[in-house]
Order: C-alpha cells, then sequence, then structure tokens
C-alpha cells in the first residue's frame, strides 16, 4: 500500500506564500499524474493542478498565474508552490498519484491551509 504524506500547509496571511509538498515513500514506477486537490469542509473536493510524466502542467482558474506545481524526482516528491494567497484559498490540500498501470490512484491525509488576518 502506498502512503502519501503531505506538508507545508499552514495558517498564513492574505498575500502570502506556501510551498505544499508531497512525499511517496517507495515511488510508483508506472505513474503517469499527479494532482493536487483541495477540499473546504462540506464542499466537494477540487482539482486545483497536476503535471503529467511529460511536464505539461495544469492549473485550475482559481489559482492559474498564482501557482506553480513541480517534482523532485530524486526525492519522489510532488510539491505546489502558491502565492498571493486568498482567504478562499483556505482549505484542505491533497495529493493524489495516478498509477496507469494499475488504473488506481493513491492520496495523501491532507495539509491544511487557512489564509486569515
Amino acid at each position: 500500500q502506498v502512503q502519501l504524506v503531505e506538508s507545508g500547509g499552514g495558517l498564513v496571511q492574505p498575500g502570502g506564500s506556501l510551498r505544499l509538498s508531497c512525499t511517496a515513500p517507495g515511488s510508483i514506477a508506472t505513474v503517469c499524474k499527479r494532482d493536487w486537490y483541495r477540499q473546504v469542509v462540506g464542499k466537494q473536493r477540487q482539482w486545483v493542478s497536476g503535471i503529467a510524466i511529460d511536464g505539461a502542467e495544469n492549473y485550475a482558474e482559481s489559482l492559474k498565474g498564482r501557482s506553480a506545481i513541480s517534482i523532485n524526482t530524486a526525492k519522489d516528491t510532488l510539491y505546489l508552490q502558491m502565492h498571493s494567497l486568498k482567504p478562499e484559498d483556505t482549505a484542505m490540500y491533497f495529493c493524489r498519484l495516478f498509477d496507469c498501470s494499475a488504473g488506481v490512484g493513491y492520496w495523501g491525509q491532507g495539509t491544511q491551509v487557512t489564509v486569515s488576518s
């Protein structure tokens, strides 16, 4: 069983920055896509950013221009750098790695981001 571990969340003032990390100990050889999602209590989980195996990056409109997704393959770590944070960015952020060979997605436990003055 693959256990993803997110970190980097916290309390930040509006306009601030955070870098979220997602580590997958024991890398999955056939991961073809890595994504970040976020979820507010009582609402559906929303996709916010993804990076494909060819390096293609995509962002939801809500974070476009204010975030950057990246991978450190040597560390098996996925990142989401966010800046110019707004109160509406407050949510639990989750990473997901999709194993195309198995057709299975793996999730972490989430890291809380709170944007408030």
